[in-house]
């Protein structure tokens, strides 16, 4: 019987994955992990543990408690927090990733989905259709530790026959949960702001391009990569995972055909640059060739779709 463990459950992923998981497996086959107390965390979040990654025994312990076979290890610093916890970055991301696949050797997990990102890509890949196997030379703690999460969930699958499996997240918009400190959040807070009646400003410029994907699309393709049969797999930690891609002034556009008196101002911070080291769009034909990823949502139904909600929830 399928028992699952997500780190990082009560994150911006984790949240919405966790609710499609128990949708899917049924609400007691999926264990929410992460660091909040168990007072604080809602009933749909249950069963639930405290866990911190970090802590390899505690973590087995968790597993060995809940006879947990798969994970979906989404537990993680961000893009923009990372630099500016750089040290913080590498411990979770890299030593708490290690810990999770050696716990999961260790207790039997028969399946670990660990998510990368586009952060993995630097000013030398090339930024329009970046494709699957490029160059990877990112220049933050964040890209840095995806990177090395790749190679080290590679290492795994060939070492040890793990079935390790990953896809590299675009910007992620969703109206369920609110960001968690990465270079694209303005693509959320922007939303806030247009229901509000305020002016929004924007942290990048507005020319700026990136890949970005809806959430519903998002969770129902690492669940689909995630029942994907192991032997269809050639690639496994790094999967090219596409949707759309627009500029700052494009989403606002967007928006305005909506609410025709929003309002937007462009302030580029230190994001600015990590942006600039991106990619504009990706080639995401390796995951449509071997586990039949196609995205539902542009642009245009994604922000529809969003201010509908965003409406219904305030």
């Amino acid at each position: 019987m399928t028992k699952i463990l997500v780190t990082g459950g009560l994150g911006q992923i984790g949240s919405e994955l966790t609710a499609a998981l128990k949708n899917q497996y049924g609400k007691d086959q999926v264990v929410t992990c992460d660091l909040a107390e168990l007072s604080q965390v809602h009933q749909e979040f249950h069963p639930y543990e405290k866990g911190d990654v970090l802590n390899a025994k505690q973590f087995q312990d968790i597993l060995k408690k809940h006879q947990i076979t798969e994970i979906y290890h989404l537990a993680a610093i961000l893009s923009a927090v990372g630099e500016q916890k750089p040290q913080h970055c590498w411990k979770v991301n890299i030593d708490g990733l290690y810990n999770v696949l050696e716990a999961s050797i260790e207790c039997g997990v028969k399946k670990v989905v660990c998510p990368s990102s586009i952060a993995v890509f630097g000013p030398e890949t090339p930024q329009i259709k970046t494709p699957q196997e490029t160059i990877l030379l990112p220049k933050t703690m964040y890209g840095l530790t995806k990177v090395a999460g790749e190679l080290l969930c590679d290492y795994y699958v060939s070492k040890f026959n793990l079935d390790v499996r990953g896809l590299r997240y675009p910007g992620l918009i969703s109206y369920k949960t609110l960001p968690g400190g990465g270079t694209t959040d303005y693509a959320v807070e922007i939303f806030y702001a247009a229901l509000k009646g305020e002016k929004y400003t924007c942290f990048l410029k507005p020319d700026t391009v990136l890949p970005m994907m809806y959430m519903p699309d998002a969770v129902r393709g690492t669940i689909e990569l995630a029942e994907t049969s192991f032997k269809d797999l050639k690639h496994h930690s790094n999967f090219n995972f596409a949707s759309m891609s627009f500029s700052c002034q494009e989403l606002a556009d967007e928006i305005k055909k909506h609410i025709p008196n929003f309002q937007i101002e462009y302030v580029p911070d230190h994001r600015q640059q990590i942006a600039e080291t991106w990619p504009q769009s990706i080639d995401d034909c390796t995951a449509r060739k071997e586990w039949n990823w196609k995205p539902q949502y542009d642009l245009k139904a994604m922000v529809k779709d969003m201010l509908h909600n965003l409406k219904q929830k305030t």
